[in-house]
């Protein structure tokens, strides 16, 4: 567990990765050198990861399926081999009526059948499910807001690739990438940020922050979807939410500091009007998530 200043510095930079030492020093009430010193800590012992989140709408990463696995033999095996495929951004060992869960992120239906079709391929998958995501309407991470027309040329396109890695870059470093000047690039880098191409945030080890129990739910609703969809993802521990179509309307994902606070989010989620939860389950072990998307490598100018 870490101390309360730490806490509250990872808080702030899951707020806002580029947020300066000087305004976190301001945040904390302690000096600028002091906070740079922890912060480097967190980020080399890994309790905090700060990186380049891309709209999907921009790499055209927008068919979204969220599967889940029964396995024969070992769960941990095969959830390896999935999240070893670029597509699957979220891979868990799960308790409950699967194995494991894993969410997968294409270009089109197309491709996201192929995705599907190559884990039913893998050894010891009895059967693999699928929600298809149409809508996201909550995700502690990620931009869900709608992309507006916007842009980019090849200085932006490369802009993205050393943020996705780095979402701390300090501006010295991506001016000489780019070859613009500190002021130039630190205007390129806002507007990609404030357009909502790139989010960059905190990437925190759910234990440090005390979010020892993670858990999955899908649910019916009946009366307006995207009303209890909304009143759902504003109930305390929910980090992700999507609706879509397939064995569920809504699909979530929740956190919480112990069993018995888990089973209370489960609870307030049941409490809200034209739910019910068809099925939920506990994350044992998650073995993979990653934000990162294939950036093109010969950039596409114009707007997308």
């Amino acid at each position: 567990m870490l101390d309360a200043v730490d806490a509250v510095l990872v808080r702030e930079l899951q707020r806002d990765g580029r947020a300066t030492f000087q305004a976190l020093a301001d945040r904390v009430g302690l000096s600028r050198t002091a906070v740079r010193a922890r912060v480097q800590h967190l980020l080399e012992t890994q309790v905090v990861r700060v990186v380049g989140i891309v709209h999907a709408a921009v790499v055209g990463a927008e068919a979204i399926g969220h599967v889940s696995v029964t396995v024969a033999g070992s769960a941990r095996e095969v959830a390896e081999t999935v999240a070893e495929r670029a597509a699957v951004s979220f891979t868990a060992l799960t308790a409950g009526p699967y194995d494991l869960v894993a969410q997968v992120r294409t270009r089109d239906d197309a491709a996201l059948a192929a995705e599907v079709d190559h884990i039913r391929s893998v050894a010891g998958v009895r059967a693999a499910e699928v929600f298809r995501s149409v809508s996201t309407v909550r995700d502690t991470h990620a931009v869900v807001r709608e992309l507006g027309e916007v842009t980019l040329d090849d200085i932006d396109w490369r802009l993205l690739h050393e943020l996705q890695r780095d979402g701390r870059a300090p501006y010295t470093r991506l001016a000489h990438v780019i070859g613009l000047s500190q002021a130039a690039t630190r205007a390129r880098v806002v507007r990609l940020m404030r357009t909502g191409v790139i989010q960059v945030t905190g990437l925190a080890d759910p234990l440090a922050l005390g979010a020892a129990e993670l858990g999955g739910f899908g649910l019916v609703v009946t009366g307006g979807l995207r009303k209890v969809a909304d009143a759902v993802a504003a109930q305390d521990g929910v980090r992700y939410l999507a609706t879509g179509f397939g064995r569920y309307d809504i699909v979530g994902q929740v956190e919480a500091a112990s069993r018995a606070e888990l089973v209370a989010v489960f609870d307030a989620i049941r409490s809200v009007s034209g739910v019910t939860v068809r099925e939920s389950w506990h994350h044992l072990d998650v073995v993979k998530e990653s934000y990162a998307v294939q950036l093109p490598e010969q950039p596409l100018n114009g707007a997308v």
